[in-house]
């Protein structure tokens, strides 16, 4: 266990081995969470672009499927974004 002190700003250091043991690095974001005498941090991930376009890839397929398995034209989506809009 280690120990930090806050600044009058507000600042607290995150000692050098724990920021090692969690590989986080400047630049890295948080989520601040509270309770009661605690405050935690939880070191938010952030998406690769690969990472990202994989996911997009996926979902575009998963719809093109269930689209197919509706019997569903191209179309059909057109006409449907066109009566939404309209109401």
């Amino acid at each position: 266990m280690e120990t930090t002190k806050m600044s009058s700003r507000g600042q607290v250091v995150i000692p050098q081995d724990v920021r090692e043991e969690v590989c986080v690095g400047e630049g890295t974001v948080f989520a601040v969470m509270a309770g009661k005498d605690m405050i935690m941090l939880k070191k938010m991930e952030t998406p690769s672009k690969e990472s990202l376009i994989k996911d997009l890839k996926r979902l575009a397929r998963e719809g093109r499927n269930r689209i197919e398995e509706k019997g569903l034209k191209e179309r059909d989506l057109h006409e449907f974004a066109r009566r939404v809009r309209h109401r």
